[in-house]
């Protein structure tokens, strides 16, 4: 059996970091130009990704908190098995993505 290896990318920019100069200025020309088609985009100075890297999606870093919920939700929850606090979260990100205004 032969051992696969993966190279992982991960992005380390956290909401809220700050812009840099260079990304204010790329997010000003693009509101000025509009939108490219793809095969107008410049993507010469973007890095190569190997074929066998694995891409991982942006993880928010945890916070630790206290909340009271009702007795039956918390048992509805921990029904299913361990990871009822990963559940809260996927059940609180689809309600805020929903929340969240349509992009084009």
């Amino acid at each position: 059996m032969s051992k696969t290896s993966s190279k992982t990318i991960v992005f380390n920019q956290e909401p809220g970091d700050p812009l840099t100069p260079k990304q204010k200025a790329d997010i000003k020309k693009m509101i000025i130009d509009g939108p490219k088609r793809d095969e107008d985009i410049d993507l010469s100075d973007a890095p190569e990704i190997p074929d066998d890297a694995v891409l991982v999606h942006f993880r928010p870093r945890k916070a630790t908190v206290t909340m009271r919920l009702d007795s039956d939700v918390l048992a509805w929850l921990k029904s299913s098995g361990e990871g009822y606090q990963t559940r809260v979260n996927e059940l609180l990100r689809q309600a805020m993505n929903a929340s969240r205004p349509a992009t084009r």
